[in-house]
C-alpha cells in the first residue's frame, strides 16, 4: 500500500518511514501542506495519485495541519491519521470533526500505528468499488489474515519524537 506520510522533521520522517517500508509500505514524504495537497491532486494525465492512508503531522512549517487536512477532504477520501504532538482532547475532537479517520498522539508505539494504518484501510473502499483509483487496501506486515503472531509488536524499540 502507497502511504503519503506528511512530516516537516526529517529525522521523524526518516525513521518512520524505514519502519513503514520494512512491513511492506511504499512512503511518498511530503515536508509541508503545500507538498501534500500537490501530492493529491490530479496528475496532468488526470489520474489521481493512489494512496492507501495519509498520515498528516499539524505542526508544518507553511500552514496548519487543520487547514491541510479540510482541503485534503475536498479533494480525496483517502483516510487520514493525524500524527501529532497536540494531545489535547480539544485538538482531538477538532482534527476528528475536520475529518480526519483517526488522530495518534507523539510519541507512540510504531506498532499501534500500524494497527490503526491497518484499521482506517479496512473500512475504506477498495478498489472494486473505486475503480482502482485508491489501490488494494492490503494490510503490509499482516498478511491477508492477521494473526497476533504475524502483525509487528507492540512496544518496538522506536517511537516518535514529539517535535510537533
Amino acid at each position: 500500500m502507497r502511504l503519503l506520510l506528511v512530516e516537516d522533521d526529517d529525522h521523524v520522517a526518516a525513521a518512520l518511514s524505514a519502519i513503514l517500508a520494512k512491513h511492506g509500505f511504499a512512503v511518498t514524504h511530503a515536508r509541508n501542506g503545500e507538498e501534500a495537497l500537490q501530492a493529491v491532486l490530479p496528475t496532468a494525465h488526470g489520474e489521481r495519485p493512489s494512496y492507501g492512508v495519509i498520515l498528516l503531522d499539524l505542526g508544518l512549517p507553511d500552514q496548519d495541519g487543520y487547514q491541510v487536512c479540510g482541503r485534503i477532504r475536498k479533494l480525496t477520501t483517502t483516510p487520514v491519521i493525524m500524527v501529532t504532538a497536540r494531545g489535547d482532547v480539544r485538538s482531538r475532537i477538532h482534527g476528528l470533526n475536520l475529518g480526519a479517520d483517526d488522530y495518534v498522539v507523539k510519541p507512540y508505539d510504531p506498532g499501534e500505528l500500524l494497527a490503526r494504518i491497518h484499521a482506517v484501510s479496512r473500512r475504506s473502499p477498495g478498489p472494486e468499488e473505486t475503480g482502482g483509483a485508491r489501490g488494494p487496501a492490503t494490510r503490509p506486515g499482516c498478511g491477508s489474515a492477521p494473526s497476533p503472531s504475524s502483525c509487528p509488536p507492540a512496544g518496538s524499540a522506536w517511537r516518535a519524537r514529539a517535535s510537533s
